[in-house]
This record gives C-alpha cells, sequence and structure tokens, in this order.
C-alpha cells in the first residue's frame, strides 16, 4: 500500500515538493553560512520525493542542533511549516486526500525542527 501512496504522491505534487525543497537546499548553499541548512533541506528533498512507509522522529538534537534550529525557525522554517500546514488542510478536507494531508503534516514538523530529526 505505501508503494501505491507513493506513486499517487509523485504523480500529483510530491515531485513538485521535492524539488522546492531541493531547490531552496541550493540557494542556501550558495552562501557559506547557509550550508547546514542547505543540507537539511536536500535530506527533507528526498523525504518528501517518497514519504508513504517513512516516519519522523524528533531526537536528540544537541546544544548546536538547538542553536540551529532556533535559527532555522526565525529565519525560514516558519515559512516552510505554515505551508505544509496549509497544504494538510486543504488535502483533509477531502476523504480521498486525508492520507496525503497527513504526510504534509510530518513535513510541517520538519519544517520546525529539522536538526536532530530521524527519518526512518
Amino acid at each position: 500500500m505505501n508503494f501505491i501512496g507513493n506513486i499517487i504522491w509523485l504523480l500529483f505534487g510530491g515531485i513538485i515538493a521535492a524539488i522546492a525543497w531541493f531547490l531552496a537546499g541550493l540557494i542556501l548553499c550558495v552562501t557559506i553560512i547557509g550550508i547546514p541548512f542547505g543540507i537539511q533541506c536536500f535530506k527533507i528533498s528526498t523525504f518528501v520525493l517518497w514519504p508513504f512507509g517513512k516516519e519522523i522522529e524528533i531526537g536528540d538534537f544537541g546544544v548546536g542542533g538547538l542553536i540551529f534550529n532556533i535559527i532555522w525557525l526565525i529565519v525560514f522554517g516558519w515559512e516552510f511549516a505554515i505551508a505544509h500546514l496549509i497544504t494538510g488542510v486543504v488535502f483533509c478536507i477531502t476523504i480521498v486526500g486525508i492520507p496525503f494531508g497527513i504526510q504534509h503534516f510530518k513535513f510541517a514538523k520538519l519544517g520546525i525542527i529539522p536538526f536532530g530529526a530521524k527519518m526512518h
């Protein structure tokens, strides 16, 4: 079932979302300061490409991860989180779109706290 969900996900916007995260990573990597944030965007991009059957575990990020998460949240993380929350709500309006809305809610968590998050 996860395979079918991922194929439908790719056809109806998953590729676009993954490309958007990847492009955000490229833009962040242009500056030296943005490289750690860009790397997180690349990780999230691969997760967004094939999300069904995977879970996010917000875990140990230490002091450095805490500082990076705070910077991430203040500078651009809240935009990613809000975008995924709104998209998730729109998908959840229909019964057919609920599984896709749930995936966007997972991405909203990553939009808030990407450092230290593990994707299984």
